[in-house]
């Protein structure tokens, strides 16, 4: 009977990387809706009217989530980097590695097997 897999512990760098990344996305996030706030505030002060306030927050938005794309990017490629800096294989060389010593054992087993 096989052994139910024990859940995996995360690496540590992994782990930093996955809250560094959520710190980002909620700085993102508080940003965006200081931004609303502000646009609000702007066009009460500006008397704009409400077609204006929602060309100018469009507008807005669009450059927000162009630059959130580009921190992402920038956070997904500084994290890339580090990995391959740091010379931590990636999921499919693991994966490669495992099958590599799944053979290698059977070969074994097959030569022990013989004797």
């Amino acid at each position: 009977m096989d052994k139910p897999e024990a859940p995996r512990e995360k690496h540590p760098v992994a782990e930093t990387f996955e809250r560094i990344w959520s710190q980002a996305l909620l700085a993102v996030s508080t940003a965006e809706e200081e931004v609303n706030r502000t646009l609000q505030r702007v066009a009460s002060t500006a008397g704009w009217s409400q077609e204006e306030v929602k060309r100018q927050a469009r507008d807005f938005t669009e450059r927000l989530v162009g630059h959130r794309r580009d921190l992402e990017r920038n956070v997904e490629e500084a994290v890339r980097g580090t990995l391959t800096r740091l010379k931590v294989p990636r999921r499919e060389e693991l994966q490669d590695f495992e099958a590599r010593l799944a053979r290698l054992a059977a070969r074994i087993d097959a030569l022990g097997q013989q004797k």
